[in-house]
């Protein structure tokens, strides 16, 4: 029913493994093939290209639904539907990625109104970087990059507009953000018609669903429990929760059974303290999907 794209290169390796962990499983040849099938009734067929274009094909309605970043559909205008935003990138879950301004740490300027008229700007976002300096009102002039963009300060250009998840290139290389143009999560997509089509915008909800559930449960555990009555407040006050801790009584003896989630971050923590609490019986489970 629907045609998908996914985005080829930084972000692959991630959205395979979302897509697997949302038990929809994206089958190819080999790691080369650009084209696939998939395990799921919603979805005829799936494609790899690049992120930069996966807006606008998913506008001309060539798919259905993709993933890109809110900085490609920015840069290239496209007119599609949002469905989803999702919080991960190429280094991690819940990682966001920026769109910055950087000028070598040498140069003095610490503010975008500070780049002096005529300046040079290489850059892969030649529409977003042109619209930064029209409303700054300071002549400049861009070229695009085509790679290695942080490379070319100070000796081609002046000034770079990049992606940066972490700023670690950046520093690397000498250079330092002085503005943010955007911040840019992943997105779920759709192409317009598609969206209105009742049929396809129930498998769309559908796919949002399972992506978002596969998306919510990465970086988390269940944590399951016993403890004794007399223990059950000084537990209740450290297990952290989505909501609120699930508490029953155990069958046949004195004492409660307890559950919840908790991000994966704090487990090495949490289980000595409850422990030191009182809890017994402490088992970590993984999660793959969280659905509300």
């Amino acid at each position: 029913m629907l045609r998908l794209v996914i985005p080829k290169g930084s972000l692959e390796n991630q959205t395979l493994a979302l897509f697997e962990a949302a038990d929809i499983r994206l089958m190819r040849g080999s790691d080369r093939d650009y084209h696939g099938t998939v395990d799921d009734p919603r979805l005829d067929s799936f494609s790899l290209l690049r992120p930069q274009e996966i807006p606008r094909y998913v506008e001309e309605g060539f798919f259905d639904v993709g993933l890109t970043g809110l900085d490609w559909v920015m840069e290239t205008g496209s007119k599609v539907e949002t469905i989803a935003e999702l919080a991960y990138s190429k280094g991690y879950v819940g990682g966001i990625v920026s769109v910055v301004l950087a000028v070598s740490d040498r140069s003095g300027i610490t503010k975008a109104e500070e780049i002096p008229p005529g300046s040079r700007i290489s850059t892969e976002y030649p529409n977003l970087t042109k619209r930064l300096f029209e409303e700054l009102g300071i002549p400049v002039k861009i070229f695009v990059s085509y790679g290695a963009t942080e490379a070319k300060v100070p000796e081609i250009v002046d000034a770079i507009v990049d992606v940066t998840e972490t700023g670690s290139t950046l520093r690397r290389n000498r250079l330092r953000i002085i503005h943010t143009l955007l911040k840019s999560p992943t997105l779920l997509i759709a192409n317009p018609a598609s969206w209105a089509d009742p049929e396809k915008r129930q498998a769309l909800e559908e796919l949002r669903i399972l992506i978002f559930g596969a998306v919510d449960a990465r970086g988390k555990v269940l944590v399951k429990l016993n403890v004794k009555e007399e223990d059950l407040e000084p537990v209740l006050e450290v297990i952290p929760a989505l909501t609120a801790p699930t508490v029953s009584k155990l069958a046949h003896q004195e004492g409660y059974a307890i559950e919840s989630v908790v991000p994966k971050s704090k487990i090495n923590v949490l289980i000595p303290t409850l422990k030191a609490k009182g809890a017994t019986g402490i088992l970590e489970l993984p999660i793959t999907k969280i659905v509300d």
